[in-house]
């Protein structure tokens, strides 16, 4: 087995759905009532947390958008956090 492999399978029920396996909801954190995202790509399927693919996607458009900003360092970001507190704030 290749590491960071995990390989389990479900049987497709009538009306094409499967359950998936427990260790497989461990390993993803999806529970009861949480979405799912399926990924297709080259004729295989990834089945992704909705939440954590969200999260991928918006990390994946951000990226950069600090640097594009001129916001290159983490004091960078401090000053315009307290530049954007001032201005509500009303000073």
């Amino acid at each position: 087995m290749i590491a960071n492999t995990f390989i389990d399978n479900a049987k497709v029920m009538s009306k094409g759905q499967i359950t998936i396996p427990k260790d497989i909801r461990e390993i993803l954190g999806i529970s009861c009532g949480d979405r799912v995202t399926f990924v297709v790509e080259n004729g295989s399927v990834r089945l992704i947390n909705s939440a954590v693919y969200a999260m991928q996607m918006l990390q994946a458009q951000m990226a950069g958008e600090a640097e594009n900003a001129g916001l290159t360092s983490d004091n960078a970001v401090v000053n315009l956090v307290k530049e954007i507190r001032a201005e509500s704030e009303g000073e």
